[in-house]
């Protein structure tokens, strides 16, 4: 059981979460500068924890392999 691994996959599966929410966000409102705060703030962390948890899964090496 690696932990990174774990780590990382949570990390991607929390910013896939937050990129869809900022684009249903940003789908489903009207103009507002309120709102481009919000979908600006949701997307850029969305994007820091999707690419941060695709690099951690990456990165890891797998000990279970022989």
């Amino acid at each position: 059981m690696n932990l990174k691994r774990i780590f990382g996959a949570i990390l991607t599966v929390l910013g896939i979460i937050g990129l869809i929410y900022a684009a249903y966000i940003f789908a489903n409102t009207t103009t507002g500068e309120q709102n481009i705060k919000t979908t600006a703030i949701y997307g850029v962390i969305g994007l820091i924890f999707f690419i941060a948890g695709i690099g951690l899964v990456k990165k890891t090496r797998d000990d279970s392999r022989a």
